[in-house]
């Protein structure tokens, strides 16, 4: 039987080692060139300088030789390196392990949940047993053509509805407006000093149980392969079903490729008992678009008024359904704040809770593991047919998995995308793998749930709230101001300085786990104690506070 463990990471001055076999360190600080790492019974001695986040080898590797990191391989070097050798994209090159499917069935021990076991949060309970974390109305155009009657629609109700967020910048334009009047130079409006008065204060809100309007514009919806449109007709029904949506005004032009036929049928797919209130209008056959928008706002307004009638009342844990995803990675990604999520999403699969793991780029690497921990030969086969088809996309037109790094995260020591991958997969915990999903497919069964979402973060997330997830815990390293119209996003900063640097995006501060102050299963705490406080809207993420409304379609296919 495969036995699912959690890694006990080695931490000497300033180093780490996160797997017994891996021959790489990780310095956790600053190390100069000549230093002398005392390690297991190894003298090593420093070859250059080793930043923070990077790694360097342990023992000699020949060339070709693999590289290990979190127990795999992460790539060959493509020269001899001996002790203390910095890794860099000059000496290294991706590589991974070729997985082979088993019928192992996964084992694993659940952390102790004891103290959420009759935990509840306040939740929005829909007709179909599923309870949202929020009340929001959506506004969606099935194609891009209908994005300025979206616009319309909102400059006509944000306001005047009291979900506007008046910021105080509108007030340091008018100073500087002034300014100008008077004559000041340029240089006197940089230097003008401006404290604001307030961050944001919301209106009182006509219908106090919405809590939100969203406008789901995005630029496809035409012109593209039929396989997008689709796609985009069935994320759309994933919204319009969504446990944390109350209702929704679509706008179709008419003649676009993402027909109205092909989202209702997609919608009636999902949820053959749909009963929330939908409008669809047709601006083709409605006429001009004065008509459009007035009928829009009317029935948007009724809407409002039955969709109002829901409170929140409590319901159990195995409710919340949580997407795991990270964005702006760095070296500490894999060692802090993904492990931190990886052991809350363990906690809430033990409290009969689902959780979505995406970014299908980012696995490339962990697939045997990824095998391993599937419940049955079929979802790893699936899995891998997925992963296969994916790549040879990417590698017809010039690319592939060994470029998903960003210049940032090489920069910050993620040097291969397995060296990412290794350390991304830490945010699906280790719990058994209870499904494998295609983009748009929904999440039904609890457990942790596989999703094929590109590597993007606003795309995957966007993806993953689609397909179910109705929170979402975000890992950064370098600071990602993403969020989601539909789904509060908490992040989690997997380091102090990102965390002290900008305040107003992250949410919870993983990195005392790197200082040694704090231990991944105290984060972990943090953050489901977080997810439980955002899910019954006593918390306000920081994302949400800011208006990071972030919705992008995956466009897998060329446009035509």
């Amino acid at each position: 039987m495969h036995s699912l463990t959690r890694y006990t990471p080695f931490m000497p001055q300033n180093v780490l080692q996160i797997h017994p076999d891996d021959n790489l360190l990780v310095a956790l600080a600053d190390l100069p060139q000549s230093a002398t790492i005392s390690f297991n019974g190894y003298t090593i001695t420093l070859r250059q300088p080793v930043p923070a986040k990077h790694k360097f080898t342990i023992t000699p590797i020949p060339e070709d030789g693999a590289a290990t990191l979190y127990g795999v391989t992460v790539g060959r070097v493509t020269q001899p390196l001996l002790p203390g050798a910095m890794i860099t994209t000059q000496n290294l090159l991706h590589h991974t392990d070729k997985p082979t499917i088993t019928d192992q069935n996964p084992v694993w021990t659940p952390p102790d949940v004891s103290q959420f076991t009759d935990r509840t949060f306040d939740g929005y309970h829909r007709s179909d047993g599923r309870v949202g974390l929020a009340n929001h109305w959506i506004f969606i155009p099935l194609v891009f053509c209908e994005n300025h009657n979206l616009h319309t629609l909102r400059e006509a109700l944000l306001e005047q509805l009291g979900y506007t967020q008046k910021q105080t910048w509108r007030t340091m334009t008018n100073r500087m407006i002034e300014a100008v009047k008077n004559g000041d130079s340029a240089r006197q409006i940089i230097d003008m000093q401006f404290t604001p008065e307030s961050t944001l204060t919301s209106q009182k809100r006509l219908f106090p149980n919405i809590d939100g309007l969203k406008f789901l514009t995005h630029s496809i919806g035409c012109g593209g392969t039929r396989e997008d449109a689709a796609n985009l007709c069935k994320l759309f029904a994933g919204y319009i079903n969504h446990p944390n949506v109350a209702g929704a005004t679509v706008l179709s032009l008419g003649c676009q490729n993402a027909e109205v036929s092909a989202m209702t049928d997609a919608l009636h797919d999902l949820n053959p008992r749909f009963d929330k209130p939908l409008y669809i209008f047709e601006q083709q056959k409605v006429g001009a678009e004065s008509a459009l928008i007035e009928k829009s706002l009317r029935h948007t307004m009724a809407g409002l008024i039955e969709a109002n009638q829901i409170t929140r009342q409590p319901a159990p844990l195995h409710h919340l359904r949580m997407g795991v995803e990270c964005g702006g990675s760095d070296g500490f990604s894999g060692i802090s704040a993904n492990p931190a999520i990886g052991h809350a999403a363990d906690m809430l699969v033990a409290l009969g809770g689902a959780v979505i793991l995406g970014e299908f780029p980012e696995l490339a690497g962990t697939e045997q593991e990824i095998i391993d921990r599937c419940v049955d030969r079929l979802s790893a086969e699936k899995f891998l047919s997925i992963m296969d088809a994916y790549e040879a996309r990417a590698l017809a037109v010039g690319s592939g998995f060994d470029q998903n790094p960003s210049p940032g995260n090489i920069a910050d020591g993620l040097i291969t995308d397995a060296i990412k991958s290794a350390g991304a997969v830490r945010k699906g915990g280790s719990s058994p793998i209870t499904d494998v999903l295609d983009y748009t497919e929904p999440s039904t069964r609890p457990g942790l749930n596989l999703l094929c979402t590109p590597g993007g973060d606003v795309e995957s997330t966007t993806a993953l709230v689609g397909s179910g997830a109705n929170i979402i815990c975000f890992s950064t390293g370098m600071g990602t101001p993403t969020g989601n119209a539909v789904a509060p996003v908490l992040k989690i900063a997997t380091n102090s300085d990102v965390a002290v640097r900008m305040p107003d995006v992250i949410d919870i501060d993983a990195g005392p786990i790197i200082h040694g102050t704090s231990t991944i299963p105290q984060i972990a705490h943090q953050i489901l104690e977080s997810t439980i406080s955002a899910a019954s809207g006593r918390y306000i993420p920081k994302a949400v506070a800011l208006g990071q409304d972030d919705f992008i379609p995956w466009k897998r296919g060329v446009s035509l």
